[in-house]
């Protein structure tokens, strides 16, 4: 099963993706796409690190995302990927444009052959004012677009707010 878990900063979502990963009975790989690359990221991640069960598997994968969904995907496996919207940001950041249009695709085009349930933990930005930069409005867009893609495949979709989940498609929680 593909589940997508969407939020804002500090929604709850990244807590419901591994609360189900931990009740799915399967085997979990946390899969973290971010760079730590200043002290608040790097008290971010140790948050993260200190809340997730020391027998989950761990791949820090900030670019080629499609490519450990396919080693790594297993029926008896769960994969839960947080998050998109830094793995985005790390594609946008690349010299090399056409990456995040490859890496992308890639994705989007491995979803149908991955066994076991994956779940994909993503900032949802479009929600507010239009941003200033055109960086970050290519940004917004480009997660905007991710996001309705991906959407689109997943059997689940849920927003997260205030720590509460909104199923928007699928089953409810």
């Amino acid at each position: 099963m593909l589940q997508l878990i969407l939020g804002g900063a500090r929604s709850g979502k990244s807590r419901l993706a591994e609360k189900l990963a931990a009740e799915s009975g399967c085997a979990v790989t946390y899969i973290a796409t971010s760079q730590p690359l200043d002290g608040e990221m790097n008290e971010r991640v140790r948050h993260h690190r200190e809340r997730r069960p020391e027998h989950w598997a761990l791949i820090e994968e900030p670019i080629e995302l499609a490519r450990v969904l396919r080693d790594n995907a297993r029926a008896d496996a769960c994969l839960l990927v947080d998050c998109l919207t830094l793995w985005l940001t790390n594609l946008l950041m690349l010299e090399d444009l056409q990456r995040l249009n490859a890496e992308r695709d890639a994705l989007l085009e491995c979803l149908a052959e991955l066994p076991g349930e994956i779940l994909f933990v993503s900032n949802e930005t479009g929600m507010g004012v239009v941003p200033l930069g055109e960086l970050t409005r290519r940004y917004v867009d480009e997660a905007g677009w991710l996001h309705q893609a991906l959407a689109e495949r997943c059997q689940r979709v849920v927003l997260t707010v205030a720590g509460l989940p909104l199923t928007l498609k699928g089953t409810a929680l």
